[in-house]
């Protein structure tokens, strides 16, 4: 009986646990099919989205069927400037046209259009529906406006594909990038120069300006511009050893991204295409001549010399009746004497002269990157002649053939090339003038700057040994010179220790201002109120010193390469 009992109890015990096992088993096959189903699950809700979002699509992708291929003839390469920042940028972009053909309902149509694009012209836009030609209702349309109007499922409403060229630092470099017309070809600029070359290659177009610096010295020049009421104004940054331009501005500039035509005089390339009589940086030329040629040296002394000459009947006179009598050759420079030039220049002779000048490019129309570069007044040479053009009265050039002027005399002697575009290749440049040149002639800016004598010691700016001469210039008109509008000028070189860097600036019809403030910058602390005279040592030379102020540092350490 116990026996019995025991074996039913073990029996009972035995069918529990095979009951346990089986559930535990279906529990774990439930678990293992609940998960196969949580993810089949996913994928089919994924590929549900997925399915929905290509529905809420089908209306856009049936219009942009309808998308033209863009033609290969509408790519032009990128530019960039020499630290690969986008100065020109070809993109992709959609231009919606209508075709009124196509138009089932215009009220309706209109009405639609007009709660989208309010501003526009809808009485125009009715005239040119009804001449029933397809017409562009809207080029370059954004991305939010682009799907409200595919949302409209208008089928005269009909996307066209396009590149459009975009200007991202707008007005930053306008003159030097220049514009494109309608048909893409380049009318202006680098954009014209380069427009066979844009047309042709993939890779970016590297410039050698720097948009930083750039950016600075527009800033100041607009700023002065203003405190001196001038007409416009420009400023060519170059490194003197190899001609590269780092900075070119000429106000009032324009954006290429909405200027379509540029037929006002005012907005003339003043760095490049403006030919102006630059007045007294030409002094500079004369001393440098008679220092090539061996005819004197920065202590030859000229004495008696007079406060005024005739030449032709013509009286030339000191600007500053001040100027001793008796001066040495670096002395009439660095006090801008009128009476010495000429006496250094009839020392030279016509065509030694006219020789040295040429070697400089100053005579001739410049070979450059871009078409907008002004031809000089040709200067019919004699006596008189010598004598006005030794102090820079009426012989012309352009602001970029003086800075690369400047850089040759500083340099070494060495010839250059400006130029815009960046290259890799060593130039091997040629000398063509003696080292006494620049051995003489950079001391001589430098006390123009230091001395109290100088007529530039607002550009003495601390730690970049700032040398430099002044022009002041009256502006000339129907054979005559006018006694208000001047071309006041400043060709800055530093350091002058081992000259890296020219700037040369100049100011279209500046004005006096008597508020403003002129603060020196040799540590002095020295203040002044109000511009005593409308000349470039009042006005050119301070702009110049505040650019000078403002670019230095990034010149001492981005371009500290330059040897």
């Amino acid at each position: 009986m116990s026996k019995k009992n025991s074996r039913i109890v073990i029996e009972n015990q035995h069918n529990d646990f095979l009951y346990k096992k089986i559930k535990s088993n279906i529990n774990i096959s439930f678990n293992r099919i609940s998960f196969i189903f949580f993810i089949f699950f996913i994928i089919c809700l994924i590929y549900s989205i997925h399915l929905i979002h290509l529905g809420s699509r089908k209306g856009k992708n049936d219009n942009l069927r309808n998308i033209q291929q863009v033609p290969n003839n509408l790519y032009r390469a990128d530019i960039v400037d020499r630290n690969q920042k986008y100065l020109v940028k070809t993109i992709n972009s959609i231009d919606i046209g209508i075709s009124p053909s196509k138009i089932i309902d215009d009220k309706k149509l209109l009405l639609n259009l007009r709660y989208i694009f309010p501003n526009k012209d809808y009485h125009e836009i009715k005239k040119r529906i009804k001449k029933g030609k397809f017409f562009y209702f809207e080029k370059k349309i954004s991305e939010q406006n682009y799907d409200k109007l595919m949302q409209l499922g208008d089928k005269s409403i009909e996307p066209r594909d396009n590149l459009i060229r975009i200007y991202p630092q707008k007005n930053l470099f306008s003159h030097i990038i220049g514009q494109i017309d309608n048909d893409n070809n380049g009318i202006s600029g680098l954009e014209k120069s380069l427009d066979k070359k844009l047309k042709n290659i993939q890779e970016p177009i590297k410039l050698t300006v720097d948009k930083d610096l750039q950016h600075l010295i527009r800033e100041e020049l607009i700023k002065f511009n203003k405190i001196f009421k001038t007409k416009g104004s420009a400023a060519i940054l170059m490194n003197v050893r190899n001609g590269e331009i780092l900075s070119l501005v000429s106000l009032p500039d324009f954006d290429p991204n909405k200027r379509k035509k540029i037929s006002d005089v005012n907005f003339i390339n003043r760095a490049t295409k403006g030919v102006y009589e630059f007045g007294s940086v030409f002094k500079t030329f004369t001393l440098a001549a008679a220092f090539d040629d061996k005819i004197i040296e920065p202590q030859t002394k000229f004495t008696d010399l007079p406060k005024s000459l005739t030449c032709a009947g013509f009286p030339i006179r000191e600007y500053d009746q001040k100027i001793p009598s008796d001066l040495t050759a670096e002395q009439i420079l660095i006090r801008s004497g009128n009476i010495g030039s000429v006496k250094i220049g009839q020392k030279i002779g016509e065509d030694k002269f006219k020789l040295f000048l040429s070697k400089l490019g100053i005579l001739e129309k410049i070979d450059f990157d871009i078409e907008e570069v002004g031809r000089p007044i040709k200067f019919n040479w004699g006596k008189c002649p010598l004598a006005t053009a030794s102090y820079g009265h009426g012989i012309t050039t352009t602001l970029l053939q003086l800075a690369k002027a400047y850089s040759i005399i500083t340099n070494g002697g060495y010839e250059v090339k400006p130029s815009l575009i960046k290259s890799n290749k060593i130039k091997n440049n040629r000398k063509i003038l003696s080292d006494d040149v620049s051995n003489n002639i950079l001391p001589i800016l430098r006390k123009v700057v230091t001395t109290n004598e100088g007529t530039a010691s607002l550009a003495n700016v601390e730690g970049y040994e700032v040398g430099g001469k002044t022009g002041t210039a009256q502006k000339s008109s129907l054979g005559s010179y006018s006694k208000d509008k001047k071309i006041n000028t400043f060709v800055s070189v530093f350091p002058t220790s081992k000259p890296k860097f020219v700037l040369a600036l100049m100011l279209d019809e500046p004005n006096i201002n008597k508020d403003y403030i002129y603060e020196y910058r040799d540590g002095s602390n020295f203040k002044l109120k109000g511009t005593p005279r409308n000349t470039a040592g009042w006005n050119s030379v301070e702009v110049s010193g505040h650019i000078v102020e403002k670019i230095g540092p990034i010149l001492a350490t981005k371009y500290s390469e330059i040897n």
